[in-house]
């Protein structure tokens, strides 16, 4: 029997033919380049590919890649994604979002998809503001944030979507930079992971936030403030990787290798170290590098296949149901005319 080779797809197969409206220099621009690069990396193939979105400038992604798309409401696309792969567990299944659908309208959602551990790959892009709706505080923008919304500054703790993912038993957790090199080898790593993927993206929204990240960013002064995490390998950082983070006392500190600090006393990434990976996602600039790359990696049972097999169990204990059956079963009621 012959067989048909399939071809070998490209960055721009995974283009659509509609025009990308966001604001020219918005960091989207960034991410979907490297999430149809990335696609063609990973060998994915249109036909069984699904990208899932609720409300926000971020959720117009799945018009812009030539696969499978549902664009659905405001904070409800995780409830979406579930269905899509319990109905179909064999397509790869990525969820867009932004850290207003996510984690405001669309917080209980995005846990419950987590601890579920769906077998979905969750892009949350942080840009710490509402732009679609012009430039109001999200649940991540700073406190004392002043917006239209909050003229004298935001009184909000913001919420930091790392921490809510582990805490939520997310079984990958990542970070990236929109404009960041490393951000494909991630995603990557994601699309290889099998179970609930959260990769929080910080984007930048040049019209109502710009420069949020700017210190992630800047070729002059990233590397000084950004550190870069390997499994196994000590946490250093700087133009001339001359600086560490290190426990004392079990609080973490930044301290200089040319003051004597050896590397081995330094502390060493373990992606399977779910402490450690809480530890890392509360460290925040200015007083510590921002760790980027993965936090966390650990396999576990997926719950489209615990599902499957509950489903069959139940099959072999009691028979396949009957809809008829279960209309005429137990109390009914009859009508007189």
């Amino acid at each position: 029997m012959a067989t048909t080779e399939l071809p070998v797809l490209t960055a721009k197969d995974f283009a659509s033919d509609q025009d990308v409206r966001w604001c020219p220099g918005c960091g989207d621009y960034a991410i979907l380049n490297q999430v149809r690069k990335v696609m063609a990396k990973v060998g994915a193939r249109r036909e069984n590919t699904v990208f899932v979105s609720g409300i926000g400038c971020s959720s117009r992604f799945p018009y812009y890649m030539s696969t499978y798309g549902f664009h659905t409401i405001h904070g409800r696309a995780p409830a979406i994604a579930t269905g899509i792969k319990i109905a179909n567990p064999d397509l790869n299944v990525w969820l867009v979002t932004g850290d207003g659908d996510g984690l405001s309208i669309g917080g209980n959602h995005l846990l419950h998809i987590l601890r579920r551990n769906v077998n979905v790959k969750i892009m949350l892009f942080n840009n710490r503001i509402y732009g679609l709706t012009k430039g109001q505080y999200s649940p991540t923008s700073e406190e004392g944030k002043k917006t239209k919304s909050s003229p004298t500054g935001s009184l909000d703790m913001p919420l930091t979507p790392l921490s809510v993912a582990l805490a939520a038993e997310a079984s990958f957790v990542a970070r990236g930079v929109d404009v960041d090199k490393d951000l494909a080898a991630t995603l990557e790593r994601a699309a290889a992971h099998r179970g609930s993927a959260f990769i929080e993206i910080y984007q930048d929204c040049n019209i109502f936030n710009h420069g949020a990240y700017q210190y992630a960013t800047d070729k002059d002064t990233r590397e000084d403030t950004i550190v870069r995490l390997e499994h196994g390998k000590p946490l250093i950082f700087g133009k001339n990787r001359d600086k560490g983070i290190r426990l004392n006392n079990a609080k973490v500190e930044v301290v200089d290798l040319n003051s004597g600090v050896k590397e081995d006393d330094l502390l060493f990434h373990d992606e399977h170290d779910e402490k450690l990976a809480f530890t890392l996602s509360r460290m925040r600039y200015p007083e510590f590098p921002e760790p980027m790359g993965v936090f966390y990696s650990v396999e576990d049972d997926c719950y489209e296949d615990l599902l499957e097999k509950g489903v069959k169990q139940a099959i072999e204990a009691k028979g396949r149901p009957s809809v008829q059956q279960l209309l005429e079963d137990g109390e009914t009621y009859t009508i007189a005319g």
